[in-house]
Order: structure tokens, then sequence, then C-alpha cells
């Protein structure tokens, strides 16, 4: 989905270029003197010119001679007075709000991205005349007008900042280079994530270049595994600079009106979570905010989506985790869930307000649902508004992407694959009804005969005939109760046991489980070359490690997994590499397609076309290491290529309300935003 572009961005029409950033405001101009006055001004002013160029060409002349530790040094500076300003500005008395043509009130330092009212796309990078006018350290405050080092010696005199940095200049590329090292020099994994936390509240551009130039090495610490810890700890880190907006029954009847606290007028994209179900921890209520805030980062990152059109959401409707309700310093509602008709109530209203103030078009990615509600909630709007359930829909794109590459490494096509999965939840259940929906559309039967080659398993045993008359199966389960291989066994069989009986060639991890899949498991899968896909989030939760499926294997499997594991080399010395199957390769794409095309509706189909482009960007060389998707460092080529696939079909499906380009991967590429633009 085209989004906004960090910084700042500008509407561009279709076919345009790509927005270039704006000379800096340099200040109020006077007339130019004329006659003797001039005479005398022109070459004073000439001469202040030469020596500031002077100084400037000195200073990063000074700074090329200085060396890596010199450039800490310059950084670490910087960042001090970054989070001096984060401090003083938490500490000062709040002035009184702006009030906007919208009703809705700009904090200091957060002006409105730019563009007319009721325009949905944010685009390009020129700073808007709000921030232009920006001076001191408010600022420095602001994420979107921050430059860092990059301000120049002239920007610095005319935005009121000589004082409040060291004299250094550095580019947006240097300043990158020093802050990953500060990064890779933190002891944790939590510290990482609280260093990229604090740049990205303090200075956008850079926290967005950083991840472009070190995808693969920093998305650990933006997602998962490390955003599950900083979830579980969220009301111990929690930063009072405004990274999201949280909703909760308090709110309810008033949601319109919150929406206008947000300093943002212009939002493309958001990501709304209750806490329910975060990553395969559980119940996290108000501390799941770290997952739509996170998801949204990897819409800019992975997709050049405008971070100042993107909207993070917590809906708090209290929580069923008791040690958190214990916990005198939890920050979200002190009961438990509420399940009454309130709780629907307060979704209805929150998605009704976001599509009255943003737009029909605004795309809203339920995430971290409980089972029920995800299921129902994606039934219920789908064809209502522009969503989709990442966890049911997202999950099920990458891993079917997974799967059709596998095709080419294997040579056996998905309607000859038998499919196990270990769970069945919304992430197992949305996988097996796209991977169903695949055959059928590729085999012409019906999709009741495709299911058939799938099999699930609950924290009861194998889905079957025979439970689906005796228990009170989920809806969602029904479609897969198969016969029972042994109707006569009243004892709950083991996943090996089923391994047994249904001979899997495919198995797939979504019961957030650790070590289910055993020796045993792996050793009586069938195949030449079974595919062993330990999906679950965060790693500590995965069904096995890379390691294991292949030393179990004998080296004959094919493995990925939900979150990233080191390459490994086999007794033989052949080195393999586990592919990730991560949702940041698709979700982002079908955003950024989404909104290129200003689509109203997303389906199942989109996440078939986005399954089939992603196993399309999988090369040769990547398949001989056994990886079934490609290189992190490519995932924003990736996702042009998704998101025009989604924005073509929009087009051909009438649900496009933004005029066709001639070029549809041109014209996507063009409004992806870019830090370094």
């Amino acid at each position: 989905m085209p989004r906004v572009t960090d910084g700042g961005g500008v509407g561009v029409g279709v076919g345009r270029g790509s927005a270039k950033r704006r000379p800096p405001s340099r200040g109020s101009r006077t007339e130019a003197p004329t006659g003797p006055a001039a005479e005398v001004q022109q070459p004073q002013q000439r001469e202040h010119r030469r020596r500031r160029r002077g100084e400037e060409e000195s200073s990063e002349m000074s700074l090329r001679q200085l060396g890596s530790a010199g450039l800490a040094m310059l950084l670490l500076a910087l960042l001090v007075v970054q989070a001096a300003a984060l401090v003083s500005h938490r500490g000062a008395r709040a002035s009184p709000p702006q009030h906007n043509q919208r009703g809705g009130s700009r904090k200091h330092g957060w002006p409105p991205a730019p563009g007319a009212a009721g325009t949905r796309m944010v685009l390009g990078s020129a700073a808007p005349a709000t921030e232009e006018k920006e001076k001191g350290v408010g600022l420095l405050r602001s994420p979107f007008g921050n430059k860092g080092l990059t301000f120049s010696t002239a920007e610095r005199h005319a935005r009121g900042l000589e004082g409040l940095m060291p004299a250094g200049i550095l580019d947006l590329e240097m300043q990158a280079g020093v802050a990953v090292e500060r990064i890779r020099s933190q002891a944790t994994d939590i510290d990482k994530y609280l260093v990229l936390a604090g740049i990205q509240s303090s200075h956008a551009d850079l926290y967005y270049a950083l991840l472009m130039r070190h995808m693969a090495e920093l998305m650990p610490f933006v997602y998962t595994p490390t955003v599950g810890e900083a979830c579980q700890k969220w009301s111990k880190i929690i930063s009072q600079a405004p990274r999201g907006l949280y909703l909760s029954l308090r709110d309810k009847g008033n949601i319109r009106k919150v929406l206008d606290n947000w300093p943002e007028e212009h939002i493309s994209a958001i990501v709304f979570t209750d806490g329910e179900r975060i990553l395969g921890l559980g119940d996290l209520g108000v501390n799941g905010m770290g997952i739509p805030i996170g998801k949204l980062a990897l819409y800019t990152a992975c997709a050049g989506i405008h971070p100042r059109s993107c909207l993070p959401v917590h809906i708090d409707v209290g929580t069923n985790n008791e040690e958190f309700l214990a916990d005198p310093g939890y920050v979200g509602l002190r009961h438990h869930r509420d399940r009454s008709a309130a709780y629907d109530e307060l979704v209805d209203e929150f998605i009704t307000a976001a599509r009255d103030k943003y737009g029909d078009q605004v795309l809203l990615q339920f995430e971290d649902f409980g089972n029920q509600n995800a299921f129902r909630f994606l039934h219920k709007y789908q064809d209502q508004c522009t969503c989709f359930n990442d966890d049911i829909q997202g999950t099920a794109s990458v891993v079917l992407g997974g799967l059709l590459a596998s095709e080419r490494l294997t040579g056996v096509e998905l309607k000859d694959q038998t499919f196990l999965f270990y769970g069945a939840g919304e992430a197992g259940v949305g996988i097996a009804n796209l991977i169903a929906s695949a055959i059928s559309k590729e085999t012409g039967e019906s999709i009741e005969e495709a299911r058939k080659r799938i099999y699930l398993m609950d924290s009861a045993g194998l889905i079957t005939d025979k439970r689906a008359k005796t228990e009170d199966l989920a809806e969602h389960k029904l479609p897969y109760a198969h016969a029972d291989p042994h109707p006569d066994v009243h004892c709950k069989p083991t996943l090996a046991d089923v391994v047994r009986d249904v001979e899997p060639t495919v198995l797939l991890g979504v019961s957030a489980q650790a070590g289910a899949f055993t020796k045993e498991v792996i050793r009586k899968m069938k195949g030449e070359h079974p595919l062993i896909l330990a999906l679950s989030n965060p790693t500590s939760k995965a069904e096995c490690t890379a390691k294991q499926a292949y030393e179990w294997s004998h080296g004959k499997a094919i493995f990925a997994s939900g979150s990233p594991f080191a390459p490994v080399k086999l007794h033989d010395g052949e080195e393999r590499v586990p592919g990730q199957g991560n949702n940041a390769y698709v979700f982002p794409g079908i955003g950024l397609g989404a909104i290129a095309a200003g689509t109203t509706r997303i389906d199942d189909e989109d996440m078939y076309i986005a399954a089939k482009t992603l196993a399309e960007t999988v090369s040769e060389e990547r398949l001989a290491k056994g990886c079934l998707y490609p290189p992190l460092s490519e995932i924003r080529d990736v996702s042009a290529k998704i998101a025009t696939a989604i924005a073509l079909r929009a087009h051909e499906k009438g649900a496009a309300t933004v005029p066709m380009p001639e070029n549809m991967l041109e014209y996507v590429r063009s409004i992806m935003y870019d830090p370094f633009a």
C-alpha cells in the first residue's frame, strides 16, 4: 500500500515521479535593498555567505578526518540532546492546543500531515509549512521535523538550533552508520529495542534509514522475537512520547472525538488490537500495544508507507491476565475482559469513526485478537470496509508463498502434498483455508475435495467427524473434521500417532508449544523432502529449531519458521539457510497496493495473489540453499511487486478509486517513502 512518506509528505498525482525533499526554509525573507544601500550590503552579504560555506566545508572535512570514534562521540552527543529534548517535553507545562479545521488539536512539535482536507494519501518527502516554521527545541522534539546532525550551519542559524547540538555536520548515511554501531554495542535484545524506539520517537528519518540499510539485522529488534519481550514489559518501559492511540471502554460513545486528539489528520493505515492473543504469549491486555507499533514500523520500512499516515491503536476492554491485574504498575484497565455487548459496540464505534474521519479507503488491519473474535470480526467487516486480519490472512499468504516456492525445489505440487497442522487457531485455520482455496483454483476441484488433504490437530487431538458429533467444536474447525482413523480408540492420540496415521509430507506448527516437533515426529514424516514449518512466535515458542529439523531428518527436510534462525552447516559441510515465514513479506505490500489503488475491499483472492507474487521473487540461489523466501534486504522490491499485483486486481474487480496509472509498478515505486530522498 503506497503509504505516506516520512518527514512530511505532499500529495502526488498518478504518474508523477518520486517527490524530492524541498530545500529547508531559511526563515522569512525581507525585500532586497536597492540603490546605494544595496551597493554596500551586497558585498557584505556575499562575504557572509562565503564564510558560512567555508564553515560547513571545514566541518564536513573535519568529520571525515575524525574516524569512527569521533563520529560516535558526535552522534552520542546528538542523542543526548534529543533525549534531553524529550525529557524537557515531558516535563514542560502543556501549551494550549491549537485546533485544526476538523476539530482536532495539535500538540507542540506534531504538525498535521500536508495535503488537502479529506485527502487520504500523503506522499513525497517535503516538510510541511508548519514544520518549516518550527524552531529551536520544538523542532528537535518533532520526530518528523528533526534532522539531527544533518542540519546545515545555515539551517541551524535560521531555525534557532545553534548551541542545541554539537557543531559537527553528518549526513543521514553517516548518522545511520554510527547509530547502528551504538545498537550493536547494547548487551541485550530489549536494550537494542529501546534504543531503536528512542530514535523512532525523536528522529524518524534516521530510524527508517537504519531499517532500510540493515533490515535483516534490525528487524528482530523491531518486531519478532524481541517485540514479545517488549510487550511483556510494556507497562515498565512505556514511553511518554505518543506512539499510538489508546482507546478503552471509558471512551465508548466518544471515539470520534478521541480520534481528533491524534496529531496527524491524514491516516492511510491503522493496525489495531485488543491484546487478547499477543503472538504466542496469550492475553497481555494493554501491554499488547507494542504489536501495532511494530507492525506499522514494518509497513513503512518494508513498503514505504509514510509513518505519519500510520496509526497504531489499542482497544482496552480489560485483561484476564491475573499477573498484570495484580501488578500495581500495570497501565491498562484493572478488570477482567468485558465479554458483553459493550465490547462489540466499542469495536464497531471505532471502525465507524475511523472511516468517518479518514475515509472509506482507510486500511484497517485486525491484529492479535482472540480466536473467536478474530474470525467473527473478519466475517462481519470484510465486505463492509477495507480490512484484513494479518493473523488469519497475512500469515496464510506468506506460508502459501513459501509452499508455492517449494514446488520448484521439490518438484511436488500443492495438490500432491498432505498437510498436518499442529494447532487449529486463527493462524492454522487461516493457512489451511488459503491452501485449500489455492488447490481448488489450480486443479479445478471443489474446496471440499481440496480440504481432504489437510488435517488439523488442536489441544484435544486430531479434529475428526467423531469429535464434531460429540463436542462443541468451533465453527472454523468443522470443515476439517475428517473421518477418524481410529474410531474405536478412546485415548487422546499424540502428535507422533497422528503423523503415523495420516502420513503428512508437510508439518506446520502454529501451536506455540516449544519442542512439540520431536525427533520421533520428524522421522515419521513422509516424502523425499518433508517440509517442516515451525511457525510459532517468538523464537522461544517454536515447535523445533532449524538445526533439529535438519539433523533429525538427516538433511532431507526443508525448514521454515516464524522467527529467524541462523544458517546451519550439515555434517557433510553443506550450509542450509532456514527461511523465515515472516508476515512482513506480504502485509506491507498488500497495504501499499490497497492505497495505490484506493481500494475499498480486500479479499482472500488478494492473499492468493500476494502469495504467488512472493513465490516468484525467490531466486534459484536461495532455493539451492533450502530457503523458501527472498532475503530481507530485498523486501522493499518484493513489497513493490506485491503492491503492483494487488492494485491491478483492485482495478480489475472495480474496487479502485484512484485512476489507473500508465505503469503501475513505476507508480507504486514513486509513492514509496524513502528517508534518503
